[in-house]
């Protein structure tokens, strides 16, 4: 879990200027609000477009999405059917771009199928993860006291869990599968969302317009939804493009392990654990492409969750 410290001040960088709501903007050096340019979606878009990272980030995530996706239909391969006399077969060899691997299966039809569960496991997994923990960030950061207090101690318990402890326990008491996955990956992954949310939400609570729901008898929990999370869009967001990436590596890691979901099933991470033990026979082409899928496809999402951070960043926007 320690891994994720770094990331925090990354994502904290943009939570400042996060709140994109009217009413928002700084207070000026004569008592009052300044004047604040209002939202913009196009001078959004275009801050975003200026970011080439983003923008290479942006074409990465979307041709791993159609190569996973629209490729099977249009590369159709057996991922079932075990051959033995084509197995180990180099690229271009037979009519198989990257070859065969140990059983004969072809490798770049398995790189799609592979890559359709590390990206639906680790984007349903981000998914849950950010939302558990954008709720329980701005409910104990709005709400203060002995909720926040008790959320918090929750979050520093969960924390001191190793999560490799966690994964192992369950491996050895359930079959894997990728339900079970997504809610494990979920449940090590939403600490630090809500951290970052609760940060963000100390600042929000005191807006003039949360304010405004108080005296006006509105209950806690409509300022939370309908002005604390709005305003921390900004930062939901970033957390959440980075979840995914980290959700799809720790998912090869489980992989790796021998944790992930078993075969005729496959992942980049098992790939690249089945292929491992031939690397020194030469066959290279079965750790190679699901290598360089996992680098890119975290790559990716890195850069796409940089340029949000950048594009929803009221201080870089009003440069």
């Amino acid at each position: 879990m320690s891994g994720h410290e770094p990331r925090i001040e990354a994502v904290a960088a943009g939570a400042a200027g996060a709140g994109l709501a009217a009413g928002t903007g700084p207070v000026d050096h004569r008592g009052g609000m300044a004047a604040e340019r209002p939202f913009s979606l196009a001078r959004t878009r275009r801050t975003f477009m200026q970011n080439r990272l983003a923008v290479v980030g942006s074409g990465i995530v979307v041709f791993l999405i159609l190569f996973c996706f629209v490729g099977p239909l249009v590369y159709r391969t057996d991922q079932v059917s075990v051959s033995l006399s084509t197995a180990h077969l180099g690229p271009f060899t037979s009519g198989h771009v990257l070859g065969t691997d140990q059983v004969g299966r072809d490798v770049l039809g398995r790189l799609m199928v592979g890559g359709q569960t590390s990206l639906e496991v680790g984007v349903a997994a981000a998914a849950l993860a950010t939302l558990l923990g954008t709720l329980v960030g701005a409910v104990a950061g709005f709400f203060g006291g002995v909720v926040d207090s008790v959320l918090m101690r929750i979050v520093d318990g969960f924390m001191a869990v190793p999560g490799l402890f966690v994964v192992l326990l369950l491996g050895s008491m359930f079959t894997p599968t990728k339900g079970l996955l997504i809610l494990v990956i979920a449940a090590l992954s939403w600490l630090i969302t809500a951290r970052l949310v609760r940060g963000d939400t100390l600042s929000l609570r005191t807006r003039e317009y949360v304010e405004a729901v108080r005296l006006s008898g509105g209950s806690g929990w409509r300022a939370v939804w309908r002005h604390i999370i709005p305003n921390a869009i900004g930062t939901i967001v970033v957390s959440g493009t980075f979840q995914v990436a980290d959700a799809i590596l720790l998912l090869a890691s489980l992989d790796f392990l021998g944790l992930g979901i078993p075969p005729p099933a496959a992942s980049w991470g098992q790939m690249l654990s089945s292929g491992i033990e031939y690397v020194y026979d030469g066959y290279l082409w079965l750790v190679i492409p699901p290598g360089v899928a996992i680098m890119l496809v975290v790559l990716g999402f890195n850069f796409l969750g940089d340029g949000l951070r950048d594009a929803l960043d009221v201080r870089l926007r009003e440069r």
